[in-house]
């Protein structure tokens, strides 16, 4: 019961404080505009060649498709590809088709962009966990054509079986699933490195150890199944409480950047554009969802990692303003890079799609 109330408290998409773009700050020379309102708890974002751009969603339970039909940079046409799904928050788009991670399977709808207006789905794959608890997911293609899924830990903290708390890449044509990485607690947002293919991605802390431990995490995968010490340790040398007894944190990876204790970064994306300033490319942009259990609101912002040689150098804000004096506005998602260099972002509390624009100072 705790969990459905917790769920429905998270992603709630009742009445709430409106936001307004003239709140959120960016750094000089950029703009923020909408891409599209009123998308309900708007998570991944995809593209197709055509354009047309699709959201995942959480509670809303529903899979959109929009599309800038005057070149605007404002979607002006909506479908409704799919509702009453559990949870649909990853998608990928590959060769045509779009495909969905709704908990336990992957649905593709083929040739979606020539079938709008009469899409039809299958089931591609349905063996994953039923588990509500961090069982949404993200998706994306690694270059050789399988499907990168994570699968979070049913649980705060628990030392669950060989199917959870893992990064998994899936091959759609063999059914073959393999361990990427392991000991993650509940990645909901990867990306690879421009120039080296590493794969990095976030992960969000336990909860229930106080305000500020332990810290949320940026990690970089750097051979298949490396484990990343959930739940036995936290961050770089943080021993869990219940879990952590016996065990040396020198077995684990630690992170490549720890953020703040439950600011729940999620969407994360390595800028490839040339629109943005040089700082910006091949950087990795960071959604910071925000936290939920903090006596003192942290996250609910947009910021940019500085990455030298694998390393994050730097850590500086995009966007904030998405909180202000405890009050919650938005809560930034996922990043979807457009052909022009701009980034679209979504966000599931204020039900909007931003897109980043840079003009020049």
């Amino acid at each position: 019961m705790k969990r459905i109330l917790l769920t429905s408290l998270l992603f709630s998409p009742l009445a709430q404080a409106e936001i307004t773009l003239e709140q959120l700050k960016v750094p000089e020379g950029f703009e923020l505009s909408y891409f599209a309102e009123d998308v309900e708890t708007a998570r991944q974002l995809a593209r197709s060649e055509s354009g047309t751009v699709f959201s995942g969603s959480f509670s809303a339970k529903k899979v959109y498709a929009l599309r800038d039909t005057d070149n605007d940079g404002k979607a002006d046409k909506r479908w409704l590809l799919m509702e009453n799904l559990r949870a649909p928050t990853g998608i990928a788009y590959r060769d045509g088709d779009l495909y969905v991670a709704d908990i336990n399977k992957i649905i593709r709808f083929k040739d979606i962009d020539k079938n709008l207006d009469k899409p039809s789905s299958e089931v591609v794959y349905d063996q994953f966990p039923t588990d509500g608890h961090h069982g949404w997911k993200f998706l994306q293609f690694n270059k050789s054509g399988q499907l990168i899924v994570p699968v979070g830990a049913p649980c705060n903290i628990c030392d669950a079986d060989e199917n959870y708390s893992k990064i998994f890449s899936l091959d759609l044509a063999s059914q073959q699933v393999k361990v990427i990485a392991s000991g993650v607690r509940n990645s909901v947002g990867f990306d690879f490195h421009p120039q080296t293919n590493e794969l990095w991605f976030s992960d969000n802390g336990r909860d229930m150890m106080g305000d500020d431990i332990p810290p949320c995490e940026i990690n970089k995968v750097s051979f298949e199944g490396e484990h990343f010490g959930y739940p036995y340790f936290h961050g770089d040398d943080i021993a869990d409480p219940e879990f952590g007894q016996g065990k040396k944190a020198s077995d684990f990876s630690p992170p490549v950047l720890n953020l703040g204790a439950h600011v729940a970064p999620l969407g994360i994306h390595f800028y490839r554009g040339k629109q943005f300033p040089e700082q910006y490319q091949q950087q990795l942009l960071v959604a910071e969802h925000g936290s939920w259990n903090r006596s003192e609101k942290s996250g609910y912002r947009v910021m940019l990692a500085t990455v030298e040689d694998s390393k994050i150098t730097g850590y500086q804000p995009v966007i904030t303003g998405f909180m202000q004096e405890e009050t919650t506005f938005g809560r930034p998602v996922a990043f979807l890079e457009m052909p022009d260099g701009s980034i679209l972002i979504s966000d599931d509390f204020a039900h909007k799609i931003y897109r980043l624009t840079y003009s020049g100072l």
